[in-house]
């Protein structure tokens, strides 16, 4: 049995590829189409601005498109002025005769016997197989050619996505870049596992209130740590002992909240991505850097973005992992993979999106310059495109398969997808 759904009624509108000889409504009057109308990808009729020739008289409006005509009645457009200038109703079959407002039969193609078979059970493949990828079985047929320009257009697909939860914060911080990026920069430190307590941390102790302190790595080190909840403890050692009678100073003199303790995970991590590692880490580039996204703004290579990052924390955690606890010594600086997922998850977004906003593209440019400068990234996501026959070696590749993965083949959007549209070719 066939499983039609409505994204394909609109991939046959828009790529013109159903049965175009003859066309009649169902009610038997002809139709020409002169203009096909462009996407609507927000609220309302799928297709706008469309010129329809109906018999002698020519229409322009909007171009509506359901799999059963009773739709129209299921999503209430009958009560939605939205959908007053919709001059045809495309539909796979008229289950049911639809009125407009002035009480006249809504015109109506019928696309039912108009799908050309091939494609129609290509769809269904597509549709319905339990592939990691939908199109796993033709994606090596797909050419190369394709599949790069394709790419290139997920990469800044993925930028722009990325960018969306930015601009929000950046509008919530009233228009502050430094604060917006102090605390998205803080929620990679996180990496995934401890993002949140960091994002929280981050919001809970303003960039302006740490950036009074600079100069002093102490202070740094006990407002992060203070307001991390991690000096309410009896300790041991001199340095968290310090650091506890300084934070509660500090947190008074601001009227400081510290998030819980309990947000922290530390189990089943590499020691060198404890929280408490990343926050001496974020201590010493907060200590050495004042206005951190002004002189990422300056910067133009990764060799400068290294060097800017590649921070050693304070001497007590040359020998420590967490308060109390020696170990053997070792250095504790930012890796560079550390440092290569912060220009993919932060840095590069922020430029992009400062280039945007103030409509400078060599920001932009140079955003993308950086992802291309960045290696391929190791995750179970790129292993299984590196089975399909893809070899990324930069970010700008990987993160234009993780977008096509997350995006199109996991809802199965191959209709919208430049891959999936050359299968159906």
């Amino acid at each position: 049995m066939m499983i039609i759904k409505e994204d394909l009624l609109q991939y046959l509108w828009r790529t013109k590829r159903f049965d175009l000889h003859d066309l009649q409504t169902t009610e038997g009057d002809t139709i020409e189409i002169q203009d096909f109308g462009t996407p609507n990808y927000h609220a309302g009729p799928d297709f706008l601005n469309a010129k329809i020739k109906i018999n002698d008289t020519l229409w322009a409006g909007n171009v509506e498109m359901h799999v059963r005509a009773s739709d129209w009645l299921l999503h209430g457009h009958t009560k939605d002025s939205a959908y007053d200038n919709v001059i045809l109703h495309v539909v796979f079959e008229e289950d049911k005769l639809v009125y407009q407002m002035d009480s006249e039969r809504m015109p109506c193609l019928e696309l039912r016997s108009r799908i050309p078979l091939k494609i129609a059970n290509t769809y269904q493949k597509l549709l319905h197989n339990e592939y990691w990828i939908p199109c796993q079985a033709h994606f090596s047929e797909v050419a190369e050619m394709t599949k790069t320009f394709w790419l290139d257009r997920l990469l800044i697909e993925r930028l722009e996505h990325k960018t969306k939860a930015i601009e929000m914060a950046w509008q919530r911080n009233n228009n502050d870049w430094e604060e917006t990026f102090y605390q998205f920069l803080a929620s990679n430190f996180g990496v995934k596992v401890n993002a949140e307590p960091f994002e929280c941390l981050a919001r809970s102790l303003p960039q302006r209130i740490l950036s009074k302190h600079k100069d002093s790595l102490f202070q740094i080190e006990a407002l992060l740590f203070g307001q991390a909840g991690m000096l309410d403890y009896d300790f041991e050692d001199d340095y968290p002992q310090q650091l506890k009678k300084e934070y509660q100073f500090l947190k008074a003199k601001y009227q400081l909240q510290p998030i819980e303790i309990v947000s922290w995970k530390f189990m089943r991590m590499r020691p060198a991505n404890f929280p408490t590692i990343r926050l001496a880490q974020l201590a010493q580039l907060v200590h050495q850097s004042s206005h951190l996204f002004s002189r990422i703004l300056e910067i133009e290579t990764i060799a400068e973005i290294e060097a800017l990052f590649r921070v050693q924390p304070s001497a007590y955690w040359e020998d420590h992992y967490l308060f109390d606890k020696s170990s053997e010594k070792r250095s504790k600086a930012m890796g560079k993979k550390t440092i290569n997922l912060l220009i993919i998850n932060t840095l590069s977004p922020f430029l992009f999106l400062y280039g945007a906003k103030r409509g400078i593209q060599s920001y932009r440019d140079r955003a993308i310059k950086w992802l291309e400068a960045v290696p391929a990234e190791e995750n179970n996501i790129i292993e299984n495109w590196q089975q399909l026959g893809m070899q990324p070696k930069s970010a700008y590749e990987t993160q234009a398969l993780i977008q096509l993965k997350n995006e199109y083949c996991n809802t199965k959007n191959c209709l919208n997808c430049g891959i999936g549209n050359a299968i159906l070719k």
